[in-house]
């Protein structure tokens, strides 16, 4: 069965962030049989979920799926993790992205792609929606995770994520410092 890597990128990010260009990179380099996708995700949760969904139900039963999200993309990774079974390497994953997020209601502005949209409360329900409240697979599910993550409490993804495999570092910062360490070992733990 071929493979297929589903990146999910984060809040305000673009499938031409830094971590999925390399895995792109790498991919290309090393592994030219496994399919990439990095959507381009709307900025809404809702939204973001459904793309997410066509995406698997397109290609599951055809292709091993696995899946990296890095920060909010960890958050719908860890969704879709425990909706369909996809092992997942998550990077500096958001935990609880609708407490975060509720500091950003308001006008907003991707960076990446200069799409304009409005945050708003409504957005955070759906969030929350997404939570999965346990983790019933940890053997899918690999945390990395830098401690001097100036986004997110670093904390809170090793106590989340206890019995998963952890990579947990000193140091780095949200962008994950040194990741082009990781795509090898990625891959071979996604099972691609």
């Amino acid at each position: 069965m071929p493979s297929l890597l589903l990146y999910i990128h984060g809040f305000n990010s673009s499938p031409l962030s830094a971590k999925a260009e390399l895995m792109r990179a790498w991919c290309e380099l090393q592994r030219p049989d496994i399919k990439l996708e990095v959507p381009r995700l709307a900025c809404y949760p809702a939204e973001a979920a459904l793309q997410l969904k066509d995406i698997i139900e397109t290609y599951k039963g055809d292709y091993h799926i696995g899946l990296v999200g890095s920060s909010l993309g960890g958050y719908l990774s860890t969704w879709l993790n425990a909706r369909y079974g996809f092992r997942a390497a998550l990077v500096n994953p958001a935990v609880k992205p609708y407490d975060l997020l509720a500091d950003y209601l308001g006008p907003q502005q991707n960076p990446y792609t200069g799409e304009e949209y409005l945050l708003e409360p409504h957005h955070m329900d759906e969030l929350k929606a997404l939570d999965v409240a346990s983790i019933s697979h940890p053997e899918r599910l690999w945390l990395l995770q830098q401690e001097g993550d100036e986004v997110l409490d670093y904390r809170e993804a090793v106590a989340k994520y206890q019995g998963c495999r952890q990579t947990v570092e000193a140091g780095g910062d949200h962008a994950f410092v040194g990741f082009d360490r990781y795509p090898a070992e990625i891959i071979q733990f996604l099972g691609l």
